[in-house]
């Protein structure tokens, strides 16, 4: 027996990266959407293509990458922008995590790592979903202290982002990431005990 097919995902600066990571020491085959996103619009795929036909060059970087601080900074700012960049990306990402979804062994916890996961409407397509949860007031500050953001670049990032309700909503298991490492590492190694024994392989029936 073994856990069901998992969704992860939190607010920016939640710290949702370090629980992957924990989750794969665990013995977790994560799918990071986060790292497939810059696979699908890397230079030379359709993707960027696509990209450059709705934005124009001037998201481009010289070497002809996607200027993801540029891109960012506008889909952010404008919501028309961020739904047709998300329209751009979110299949192909999709596609290619379902493909190596695929690839992994059947008696494997997949999680899935998804930033925007309440926001792009997948909770139902997962088993279970994890939430990393962190009040909004200490997503800005380490927004700003780690990621050298000025507080209204922060605010602006978490206000494009689901609500930290609207992600509890849709949690089966909300991890807690206001202690210390030794706690996190605590809360995930419950969370991958739960979840490894909550269902019986994929595929079976």
């Amino acid at each position: 027996m073994t856990g069901p097919r998992v969704g992860l995902t939190g607010g920016a600066a939640s710290g949702k990266s370090t629980v992957a990571a924990l989750l794969r020491d665990l013995g977790a085959v994560v799918i990071d959407a986060d790292l497939l996103a810059r696979e699908v619009v890397a230079p030379g795929t359709p993707g960027l293509e696509e990209i450059v036909e709705s934005f124009g060059r001037g998201i481009l970087t010289k070497d002809g990458h996607l200027d993801r601080p540029a891109m960012g900074s506008l889909a952010f700012a404008d919501e028309e922008a961020r739904l047709r960049l998300e329209a751009i990306v979110h299949p192909r990402v999709r596609a290619r995590a379902a493909a190596l979804e695929a690839e992994a062994a059947n008696d494997a916890l997949v999680v899935h790592d998804i930033p925007l996961l309440t926001e792009s409407g997948q909770a139902d397509t997962f088993d279970a979903v994890v939430v990393v949860d962190v009040p909004v007031e200490t997503q800005i500050e380490r927004m700003v202290r780690l990621r050298g953001m000025t507080t209204e670049e922060a605010r602006a990032r978490v206000a494009a982002q689901a609500t930290r309700e609207q992600r509890r909503a849709v949690a089966t298991c909300v991890i807690d990431n206001t202690g210390t490492l030794e706690d996190l590492r605590r809360r995930v190694t419950e969370v991958f005990a739960e979840l490894s024994g909550r269902a019986a392989p994929r595929g079976a029936t």
